[in-house]
């Protein structure tokens, strides 16, 4: 992702524009080994009401998740990748309206809930924001998710 195109878009856009950033991941293994693939966005809705652009990629790396059902490692790595994303935006952010959504349930029997307070403190920490958690965090849970099947199918046609 090229943060200075995003940074230039985002300059060039009214104060109203509203800019989501998300994170989702997805598991994979590859010859016995685990990975992920970690896709981070940017969506930019210009003025809040007239469409919107979106930056994005897809990042793979070897995860170490001991227990399946409970992916803490995975799960914190989307929550750290938005959260660095936001960090080298920032100055572009300030004065915006600004929301960071990560891919976590609160239900108790979804396998997010084991990082999910942990994930909020961190974001709030560090960046200075509340996250937004499903069911409304549709920058992680649709327009991430989207994202990487479009990058995906751009790939295997290049």
């Amino acid at each position: 992702m090229d943060i200075r195109q995003i940074k230039d878009y985002i300059s060039s856009q009214p104060q109203t524009s509203k800019i989501y950033l998300g994170a989702d991941s997805e598991c994979l293994s590859l010859d016995g080994v685990d990975y992920a693939d970690y896709t981070i966005c940017v969506v930019i809705h210009i003025e809040g009401n007239h469409g919107g652009k979106v930056f994005g990629e897809v990042i793979r790396e070897r995860i170490y998740d001991k227990k399946k059902n409970k992916p803490a490692m995975r799960l914190m790595t989307e929550v750290f990748k938005v959260a660095e994303l936001f960090n080298e935006l920032s100055d572009v952010l300030e004065d915006r309206h600004v929301e960071v959504h990560l891919d976590l349930s609160h239900e108790e029997d979804k396998g997010s809930s084991c990082v999910v307070q942990q994930a909020i403190g961190y974001i709030r920490g560090t960046c200075n924001v509340t996250p937004i958690t499903k069911p409304n965090a549709w920058a992680a849970t649709g327009a991430a998710d989207r994202l990487k099947s479009i990058l995906s199918v751009q790939k295997k046609i290049a």
